[in-house]
C-alpha cells in the first residue's frame, strides 16, 4: 500500500531522482534517498510544507536537489531504479534516512547538525539529517 499518491510517471520521476543522487552508494543509498524524498511530501513540514507531490518535491526551488540542474537526471529511468522507487513509494524505510528531511555529501565528517536538525547517520559518502517528532511529526 502507498504511503504518498504516485502515478507511474511519479514511480519514474523519483527513480531518475534516486539514480543521479546516489547511483554511487548502491541499490541501499538509492533506497535512502527515495526516504528522504517521499517523507519531504508526507511531512508538510519545516521547508516542506505545502509539498504534496512528486513534482513539486523533485524540483522544489530553492531547497531542492543539486541533481535536476545536472544532465544525467534527465535520462530515462531504468527498470532498475523504478522498482527500488516503488518500495518506497511503498513505504520502505531504510536507517538511517528513515524519517530525514535532509541528506547531503560532506567533504569529510558528518556534522552533528544541519538546518538545525539532527544528524541521523552516515552510509558512505552521504550524511543524514532528520527533524524532531515534534517539528515534523507526519514522517515518524
Amino acid at each position: 500500500m502507498a504511503v504518498i499518491k504516485a502515478n507511474s510517471e511519479d514511480v519514474k520521476l523519483l527513480a531518475r531522482l534516486m539514480r543521479a543522487e546516489a547511483e554511487g552508494e548502491g541499490e541501499q543509498g538509492m533506497l535512502m534517498v527515495g526516504n528522504v524524498g517521499v517523507n519531504r511530501i508526507l511531512g508538510g513540514c519545516l521547508d516542506f510544507r505545502g509539498i504534496r507531490n512528486m513534482r513539486d518535491m523533485v524540483f522544489q526551488s530553492p531547497g531542492g536537489y543539486e541533481a535536476t540542474q545536472k544532465g544525467y537526471f534527465y535520462q530515462g529511468a531504468r527498470e532498475r531504479e523504478i522498482r527500488l522507487a516503488r518500495r518506497v513509494i511503498n513505504g520502505e524505510r531504510i536507517w538511517p534516512a528513515s524519517n530525514a528531511l535532509w541528506f547531503f555529501r560532506p567533504a569529510g565528517d558528518c556534522p552533528a547538525t544541519w538546518y538545525n536538525q539532527q544528524n541521523t547517520g552516515r552510509f558512505k559518502a552521504h550524511c543524514f539529517f532528520a527533524p524532531t517528532a515534534e517539528d515534523c511529526p507526519d514522517v515518524y
